[in-house]
């Protein structure tokens, strides 16, 4: 499939204010999934600098520095083409070892996911999400393939799905306790259970293509699990099924805060109040054949 995203952001302040250094996370990744044929962006007011950055994750970001002249507002309107490359999102054979939970992970591979293992974010698993990914072991006996199908389903036939802008994820068992939730609350209980069972687990930002008649898109969230034999895997507890074509993703991480998708400051700090607006568009150039 192939892609063109327009995402406008745009940030009203109600004083002039100084901006300092921002992170824009909003260049789609290109990897075994996925490849970005051509990307646009347009700031105001305009950088005195910017840069494409690599982060921790290997996710390709945008750094902006601005001079310190004030401005009520910010503007960022990102254009990208994307072509995805994965029409079968079980196109792998895992390893042998790690076919069925729990898996046992050689040391080196480990030490490299050890920050989707475990999160300090999340120092202690809520009860519920331990319950439901023994539960669900218990069902499939540890297979690790069917594992991953029946939490995706169990999660978007569970828990409603809600809309909230902004704001947090929220921990998994609030989640769970009120059946409810965005599409980064949903990938938050998907990672923890995987976690709480010894999946390495983290959580995406990005796009997806939805109804092709309806081009509004909001900015959307699910998880990639770690499969040996398979590498980062997406699975979308918001529709209850794995990631394919019809996903674009922006950028991954252990820790959700670091997929923002503009991060930054004002020198004024937050004494100063902001209004946001965004408006995402995804339209088909070309499906499949």
């Amino acid at each position: 499939m192939r892609y063109q995203i327009r995402h406008l952001t745009h940030y009203r302040y109600q004083q002039p204010v100084t901006l300092r250094h921002h992170t824009l996370r909003l260049r789609p990744r290109s990897d075994g999934a996925q490849q970005l044929r051509a990307f646009t962006l347009a700031v105001t007011p305009t950088p005195t600098q910017q840069a494409t950055l690599t982060d921790t994750d290997g996710n390709s970001t945008v750094g902006l520095w601005f001079a310190p002249d004030p401005t009520d507002q910010l503007e960022v309107i990102t254009t990208a083409e994307v072509e995805t490359h994965r029409p079968n999102p079980f196109d792998y054979l895992a390893e042998p070892w790690a076919a069925t939970l729990p898996i046992d992970y050689p040391t080196g591979l480990r030490a490299v996911l050890a920050p989707a293992l475990a999160s300090p974010e999340v120092p202690a698993l809520s009860p519920a999400v331990v319950d439901l990914a023994q539960t669900l072991t218990h069902q499939v006996e540890g297979n690790v393939g069917l594992f991953l199908t029946a939490l995706v389903s169990h999660i978007y036939q569970a828990c409603e799905y809600t809309t909230r802008p902004t704001g947090n994820p929220w921990p998994a068992g609030v989640t769970l306790g009120k059946q409810l939730g965005s599409c980064r609350d949903l990938a938050v209980v998907f990672i923890e259970a995987c976690r709480a069972v010894g999946l390495a687990a983290r959580f995406v930002s990005g796009y997806e293509a939805g109804d092709p008649a309806i081009p509004e898109r909001d900015l959307h969230a699910w998880a990639e699990v770690y499969v040996p034999g398979g590498g980062w895997r997406g699975f979308d507890p918001t529709h209850g099924l794995a990631v394919s074509d019809g996903h674009i993703a922006l950028v991954a991480s252990p820790f959700p805060n670091q997929t923002l998708p503009i991060s930054g400051s004002t020198q004024e700090g937050s004494r100063v109040g902001s209004t946001l607006a965004a408006e995402v568009r995804v339209e088909v150039l070309e499906s499949q054949g």
